[in-house]
């Protein structure tokens, strides 16, 4: 797909009003976002990972994992307002050799951040409010099943980002299952990380035992994606069920 040729779509406007309700959740720390992109980097091995909010001027990170101190940028400085332009996963493989000509390419090399992939956020109705992105300081590109899987993690983001909204408009619903989220994340984490200190101590990646490692960690990361789609779309469906009740 060729790239766009401008930083503001035609429906931006309509854009704007889908992402009005999210904006409410602020950028305040949130653990169960936090664990998200922790997650998000450790499946693809980068040491930055984001999702972030396209707003009409500025880009808000609402989860922000090895971008210290960032809370928003100008929309012109980040390559996440050109995610939001595709329907595809977004890449460059490298940044200093490839810049983002739509941003400020004078960010990314003052960051030095050389590697950038972001899927949109989409809504029920095919708005892209943002994108869940990795970022590396090292060229770097991603396979197709890399891509399918960070696809598959931003559509649970934006579940994600769905209950929450959800969840606030019922508090007396919220902690239980915000919680129970926040643990199967730490759990998936726990695992993902024995799996990865296990693989270094073999000499070689290549021997039997660091690739019997790697495809558990593979079938872990689909695993740990798959249960936490179900969690939050079961979610999702009970406090439907509830307000419905709450109505009647």
């Amino acid at each position: 797909m060729p790239k766009p040729d401008s930083l503001i779509p035609a429906d931006d406007q309509q854009r704007l009003m889908a992402l009005a309700p999210y904006l409410v959740l602020g950028t305040t720390p949130d653990a169960v976002f936090d664990e998200v992109v922790r997650l998000t980097a450790k499946l693809f091995n980068t040491p930055i990972a984001l999702v972030s909010l396209v707003d009409e001027g500025s880009v808000w990170f609402k989860a922000n994992f090895g971008l210290a101190g960032a809370e928003r940028v100008a929309r012109n400085e980040s390559v996440c307002s050109v995610a939001i332009l595709q329907g595809e996963t977004t890449m460059y493989e490298d940044l200093l050799r490839e810049p983002c000509h739509l941003t400020d390419p004078g960010v990314a090399e003052a960051l030095q951040l050389r590697f950038y992939a972001g899927h949109p956020l989409l809504t029920a109705d095919g708005q892209a409010i943002g994108a869940l992105c990795v970022i590396d300081r090292q060229p770097r590109a991603l396979s197709f099943a890399e891509q399918t899987r960070l696809q598959a993690l931003a559509a649970v983001v934006m579940k994600m980002l769905d209950l929450r909204l959800a969840l606030k408009q019922q508090p007396g619903n919220s902690s239980a299952t915000w919680l129970q989220l926040y643990h199967h994340l730490d759990e998936s984490l726990g695992r993902l990380g024995t799996l990865g200190e296990l693989a270094q101590w073999e000499e070689s990646p290549t021997t039997p035992a660091a690739l019997d490692y790697q495809r558990s960690i593979e079938e872990e990361a689909t695993r740990v994606i798959q249960v936490l789609d179900t969690q939050v779309s079961d979610a999702l469906a009970a406090l439907k069920v509830t307000g419905r009740e709450g109505n009647s």
